[in-house]
């Protein structure tokens, strides 16, 4: 029977140093590290890389050891998960310190079922108050004038300089990017930003009835942005996802849609909602995700 200490921390900023500390005794004495750097309790421990290696390596009758029961789970479902999985692998569960040490939370009498469940809602409930906190603070700050987020890498001058030679000079995005020394991504945002990528409906030119149809791309549309789009695009948008496949990636999905870009182009239209800041910060980054992907692949068709 062995003792295998699991560590877990949020982000890059933060440290596993107080969990070291709190099992200090443990790791001197040679028991096995399992850890998972800068990984948001959102992601079940299921799913986390350190958490499965542990769980692979361990023996009927090991014990993992956690500092706080918010280093495994925060929340009903995650507890739901499992302590199934535990219990049929005869494995024990303690945490070192606080009011539930010496608690093996993978027992499966009653007792320590209520006990783990009512935790799990405790766990749950702090967390949404950190959010709700998070953006409370977030909204007072925008409403006092502060600018919120990383600086940006282009002033707004620099800025309008490259919208001007986007537009009037026909300078390449990557030359741009080559030129203020920053990433093509970079250009690709100031430039959506002005809508200085969109061509004005006055100079779309009418389709050649000889001309071949645009070849089609395959793009991976992220799981929450085809969610909102099927939820409110047209029946043809909706038809286009429908005919993608699905790619399961941990919790989240992705749909795999081949089509012509102007098609992509029309799918991230339909989700522009997501990319206002009223929108989540996980809605946001699948429009930004997506949005990048057809920037790349048209800069890629143009080579």
């Amino acid at each position: 029977m062995t003792d295998r200490v699991y560590l877990r921390h949020s982000t890059d900023k933060q440290t596993n140093a107080r969990q070291r500390h709190a099992l200090k005794n443990l790791i001197e004495a040679g028991a096995p590290v399992y850890e998972d750097p800068a990984r948001s309790s959102r992601v079940l421990s299921l799913n986390r890389e350190g958490f499965r290696r542990l769980l692979d390596e361990a023996a009927v009758g090991d014990t993992i050891r956690i500092a706080d029961a918010a280093r495994l789970f925060r929340s009903v479902a995650d507890v739901l998960e499992l302590r199934p999985v535990l219990i049929r692998r005869g494995l024990h569960l303690k945490v070192e310190s606080g009011l539930l040490s010496g608690i093996d939370l993978a027992s499966d009498d009653p007792g320590t079922k209520m006990i783990v469940s009512v935790l799990a809602a405790v766990l749950e409930f702090q967390r949404d108050m950190i959010s709700e906190n998070t953006h409370e603070g977030v909204a007072a700050a925008k409403a006092s004038g502060k600018r919120l987020g990383r600086p940006a890498a282009l002033d707004e001058q620099q800025a309008a300089a490259v919208v001007k030679a986007y537009r009037e000079e026909g300078v390449a995005i990557k030359a741009l990017a080559r030129q203020y020394e920053v990433d093509p991504k970079t250009i690709r945002r100031v430039l959506d930003a002005a809508d200085a990528r969109t061509v004005p409906a006055d100079r779309v030119a009418e389709p050649d009835q000889d001309q071949a149809p645009a070849a089609p791309t395959m793009l991976d549309v992220p799981g929450l942005l085809a969610e909102h789009v099927r939820a409110k695009a047209d029946s043809e948008l909706r038809e286009t996802l429908e005919g993608g496949r699905v790619i399961r990636r941990g919790q989240g999905h992705s749909v795999r849609v081949t089509a012509p870009l102007v098609v992509h182009r029309s799918l991230l239209a339909a989700a522009a909602e997501l990319a206002d800041n009223g929108a989540t910060p996980a809605a946001r980054k699948a429009y930004r995700t997506y949005a990048e992907r057809i920037a790349a692949a048209e800069d890629k068709a143009v080579e």
